[in-house]
């Protein structure tokens, strides 16, 4: 289906950049700047932030558009965001460095370090509680970060102890907070001191990042110099200002703010092994795998979990993540020497799922229009498309489908590329592929319908539509639809 248009609050953007000079000479310096400013339109986004390291090196930091848009301030390179669960990469590599001390071992069980815990809890590995497969109970209600308990910390903790587990550990992934509070109470208690000023002593002075240092750990509830606003989509798109507050107790899982310069400072330093060395910072990468010797993650993109770090595993250019709020991401490329930060500061925004489009900027191969992302399947339909013309889909699918498994929401979300560049003829020949292959899914007929009143072609639109509801008579945006082109129709 069509995605509404975005309202174009974004007029008042202003581009406030400061471009490296050390740019790769292939990449014209406002071919970037030009995708993230139509990103940041089409996704309603008033501000982000960029950093590139390319071998160890910053070769692009810039800022875009509002850090505020009630008093208008711009986004500089010095303006620290928010980075939401970022932070538990930082926990991550802070258990590295313990080990790196030999005070504990990923694999140490929980009971190892603590005391007075549920029985059903005394097994659990730190790296399950880092890679969220402990199937320990939540803290939090599901609304934002609300506690249970009516959102008092140590009720809600005393209530969390009594709770059952959610799953057989190591069974499954499933995103959990509960597991972080348990690592800071181990950080705090191996080296003798809080975490947050672990972290400050034993990471963030030890680089060049005294901006995100100076934020500390409090959020948005403390006042922090130039910290960008988040802001939320509301029910009609339109942006309100968010304010969250974390209890301390979550600051091994959320609360530090970040530039994205010093992001990448710190990207370098890991890479440059400053903080671990090759063989701990494999470690802290290497994602967890479940009992049935598979990894899980957030999506089919991050489909792996690791130390605090998301995974993204795939045969080229593999990378290791980190995100937060679903308004942040850092993302590093090992195997390409590559990594990219863009922070934003709207919830919602998931940089992470175009991060991979500016890499495509150095790596061709990368890039949506070359089919990247797609799977093999796909991708060898694609490569014939664009080769034979679009016009040729249904036999070039027909010749392989006995091989491959094509995926309806995948071919749909194929066309919708074609789409969102206004090229209609090549996402109906998409459309007219997923009907064909997938005659009983009303979605792809809806889509192709939708397509097609779109280039004005009534008479195929309302067929299409009729699909939709001999499939589902009910469907509510399609009788809509079919009622006002008839009425086009007869309108002459």
């Amino acid at each position: 289906m069509f995605r509404k248009s975005i309202r174009h609050h974004l007029q008042i953007l202003s581009l406030s950049t400061l471009l490296l000079t050390i740019a790769l000479p292939q990449i014209k310096a406002d071919e970037i700047d030009e995708f993230l400013l139509e990103k940041m339109r089409r996704a309603n986004i008033p501000g982000l932030q960029l950093a590139i390291v390319k071998d160890n090196k910053l070769i692009k930091k810039a800022s875009y558009g509002l850090s505020n848009l009630q008093d208008q301030v711009t986004v500089k390179n010095h303006t620290p965001f928010p980075i939401f669960s970022m932070t538990k990469a930082f926990t991550g590599v802070a258990i590295m460095q313990l080990v790196a001390e030999n005070k504990l071992s990923v694999n140490d069980p929980v009971s190892k370090h603590l005391d007075n815990l549920p029985k059903a809890w005394q097994p659990l590995t730190i790296r399950q509680l880092l890679s969220h497969t402990s199937g320990l109970p939540k803290i939090l209600n599901g609304h934002w970060v609300d506690l249970i308990a009516n959102g008092q910390p140590d009720q809600a903790w005393q209530e969390v102890l009594t709770l059952p587990m959610r799953y057989k550990s190591n069974t499954k992934f499933e995103y959990n907070q509960t597991g972080y509070i348990l690592l800071g109470k181990i950080i705090d208690k191996l080296s003798g001191q809080p975490f947050t000023d672990y972290i400050q002593q034993n990471q963030l002075a030890k680089l060049d990042m005294p901006i995100t240092s100076a934020a500390g750990f409090g959020h948005t509830e403390n006042i922090v110099p130039n910290q960008a606003r988040p802001y939320v989509a509301g029910n009609q798109g339109e942006l309100k200002t968010l304010q969250i507050t974390f209890d301390p107790f979550f600051r091994t899982a959320a609360g530090m703010s970040a530039t994205a310069t010093e992001l990448a400072n710190y990207v370098i330093a890991l890479q440059q092994q400053k903080l671990l060395d090759k063989e701990h910072l494999k470690a802290l990468w290497t994602p967890t795998l479940l009992d049935n010797g598979k990894t899980a993650g957030f999506s089919k993109l991050e489909n792996g979990y690791a130390l605090g770090w998301q995974t993204i595993g795939r045969v080229q250019h593999p990378a290791v993540s980190a995100s937060g709020g679903d308004s942040n991401s850092m993302v590093i490329y090992p195997d390409d020497n590559l990594a990219i930060i863009v922070l934003t500061n709207k919830l919602g925004s998931l940089p992470i799922f175009f991060i991979d489009e500016i890499a495509g900027f150095y790596y061709p191969e990368m890039k949506a229009e070359n089919g990247w992302g797609l799977s093999k399947g796909l991708f060898t339909l694609f490569q014939g498309m664009k080769k034979q013309g679009f016009n040729q889909a249904i036999v070039l699918a027909d010749k392989i489908k006995a091989s491959v498994q094509f995926d309806v929401q995948e071919i749909n979300l194929l066309g919708y590329r074609y789409v969102a560049k206004n090229e209609l003829a090549k996402a109906i020949e998409i459309f007219k592929l997923n009907v064909h292959l997938f005659p009983d899914n009303a979605n792809a007929y809806d889509s192709l319908a939708e397509t097609y009143a779109a280039l004005g072609n009534i008479t195929e639109a309302i067929i299409n539509y009729e699909k939709v509801l001999e499939l589902l008579p009910n469907n509510q945006h399609a009788l809509k639809q079919l009622a006002w082109l008839k009425q086009k129709v007869s309108e002459g």
